[in-house]
């Protein structure tokens, strides 16, 4: 329903209890017995507050427009009486020579004139196609007017609201490409007193591709590996469009790390590749995973050490009883508080600080848990060093079981370990000044296992 539909009802055809008004009929013996002023006045039609009445537009200002209905002087129509658009130009709506429905809002104003209202007219004959198509669960359909806090509005013959959370078959952000577009939804909410009409568009659409949706839940398998765009993100995961509909990675399937806010790892248009977990045919649900399509550090870090390795870490939190070690990416461990040190440790910040580097040892390795036991304590009696940390101090400082054996640092590929290695070295040379209890090298350090050496606390 648009604001330049004309009203098919002509004033003879209009009815009394409608409120419209009767023109009335005059007759030759009439006219014999009137006098010309009393035929014209009679002629006139008798207009009230509240009637309907139609009449042909005869001109259109910037402000206002006028409609002759046959009354002793033409009506006006104020520019915000026109539409239910908002700010719209009286052109835009009527042009001269329509015939159009109007309702008279004060049949004499304080100029006297016939003030008349299109919208209020629409407005009253759009209510009773409305209810009607809410009682037969029918359709309405309308352009978008204006998108308003929470939604949009569509023009059906009245202002109809439709929330953004019932725009598509999932939430839709940016509204202000529906502007224009004609939408067709199914009525939610009927409230005449409040002048509340609420719209569904999902509705719509879960009704009419309903079947197409069966089909696409039937062939969709868990365990299947698909490829789909991140429709939106949201506080507790991803929506993703899979092409026929949308699935949910949860946030805790986001990622093998723990994730704050989904946004950290994806956002609205990413492809991605996701596994499905879960088809529920009896909610239309599907649960994704993304994470079950990466590898699993847990499982990288178990098959690439073993127990009694050293890696090198970082201290990322303190706890009562020890502290967590960062060793891998995502991946933490435990040093619990007697493994600490030799000597007995009260508190964990006795020994260490949040953000220290150091080289822990791994004493146990619960993949099934995804738990990973450390010791500092341990790692200064000596051992085989991880395979990454032999990398990087190069393969001619190991022996072929893996044990550090000395050599020098090359000074030009210096790394993060090998800073470590140097800043331990550079303090002992500066604190002991007994070389006997200093270690010479670093095979006294790691090698000897002897009962002066320690590892690296920086």
């Amino acid at each position: 329903m648009s604001d330049t539909t004309t009203a098919e009802a002509q004033p003879s055809e209009t009815v009394a209890t409608m409120g419209d008004y009767i023109p009335r009929q005059i007759t030759e013996n009439d006219l014999g017995s009137m006098s010309l002023d009393e035929a014209y006045e009679a002629s006139m039609v008798d207009v009230a507050d509240g009637q309907m009445v139609t009449g042909k537009v005869v001109k259109v200002d910037r402000d206002e427009v006028l409609l002759d209905i046959g009354y002793k002087s033409e009506g006006v129509i104020p520019s915000r009486e026109l539409s239910i658009r908002n700010e719209v130009e009286p052109g835009e709506v009527v042009s001269i020579g329509d015939e159009i429905e109007a309702l008279v809002l004060q049949k004499e104003d304080k100029d006297g004139r016939l003030v008349l209202s299109k919208k209020r007219a629409q407005y009253e004959r759009a209510w009773g196609t409305i209810e009607k198509v809410k009682e037969e669960d029918g359709i309405v359909s309308g352009p978008v007017i204006e998108v308003v806090k929470g939604g949009l509005i569509l023009d059906i013959g009245l202002r109809g609201f439709l929330p953004a959370s019932l725009v598509e078959l999932r939430r839709v952000r940016d509204l202000q490409p529906y502007i224009g577009r004609e939408l067709e939804a199914k009525i939610i909410e009927l409230d005449k007193n409040r002048n509340n009409v609420v719209l569904s568009r999902r509705a719509y659409l879960e009704e009419t591709q309903k079947e197409q949706r069966e089909d696409f839940l039937t062939n969709l398998k868990p365990g299947e590996r698909r490829k789909g765009t991140v429709s939106s993100v949201v506080n507790f995961g991803a929506f993703v469009d899979l092409g026929g509909m949308d699935g949910l990675i949860h946030v805790s399937e986001l990622s093998w790390k723990h994730v704050d806010h989904p946004g950290s790892v994806v956002a609205v248009g990413d492809e991605v590749d996701v596994e499905v977990l879960e088809v529920d045919h009896d909610r239309e649900r599907i649960s994704l995973s993304l994470k079950a399509t990466q590898q699993d550090p847990w499982q990288e870090f178990a098959s690439n050490h073993q127990v009694g390795e050293l890696v090198y870490g970082r201290v990322t939190k303190l706890v009562p009883f020890g502290s967590f070690i960062q060793v891998g990416d995502g991946i933490e461990g435990l040093v619990h508080i007697s493994e600490m040190s030799a000597h007995h440790v009260d508190l964990p910040e006795q020994v260490v600080t949040p953000g220290e580097e150091l080289w822990v040892k791994i004493i146990d390795l619960d993949l099934d848990r995804r738990r990973i036991s450390l010791s500092i304590k341990q790692a200064a009696e000596g051992g085989i060093v991880a395979a990454e940390y032999q990398e990087h101090f190069g393969e001619h400082a190991y022996d072929d079981e893996g044990n550090y054996i000395g050599g020098a640092i090359d000074e030009s590929t210096t790394s993060e370990g090998q800073e470590a290695w140097a800043e331990y070295f550079a303090e002992q040379d500066g604190t002991t000044a007994d070389a006997e209890q200093a270690p010479a090298d670093a095979t006294e350090v790691v090698d000897q296992g002897g009962e002066e050496s320690q590892a690296p606390t920086e």
